[in-house]
């Protein structure tokens, strides 16, 4: 499971990645295919190996592997989403 995980470099972002593909179990192949990226980017990512990390191909992977990139607030542990989603079943009782 990836939620809480402290991204503050991009090598935790690779981890983090990586741990999203194996828990899918997914090979860099499959889930190159299913984000439309190739497999040279998906180990390029996870190894890191030229420095640089594209946002929009980050996005799509962890999409692949079954997870949305979300921000919050450091500290916090619910998202915008998760107090809307209280405030309506509240809304409907």
């Amino acid at each position: 499971m990836l939620e809480g995980y402290k991204l503050s470099t991009l090598n935790d972002v690779s981890e983090m990645l990586k741990h999203a593909r194996g828990g899918a179990r997914l090979s860099q192949e499959a889930i190159a295919t299913r984000a439309g990226v190739s497999r040279s980017t998906v180990a390029r990512m996870a190894t890191m190996a030229k420095g640089d990390m594209s946002v929009s191909a980050l996005v799509r992977l962890l999409e692949a592997a079954g997870y949305d990139l979300k921000l919050v607030k450091a500290g916090h542990q619910r998202t915008v989403e998760d107090i809307l989603a209280e405030q309506r079943s509240g809304a409907s009782e």
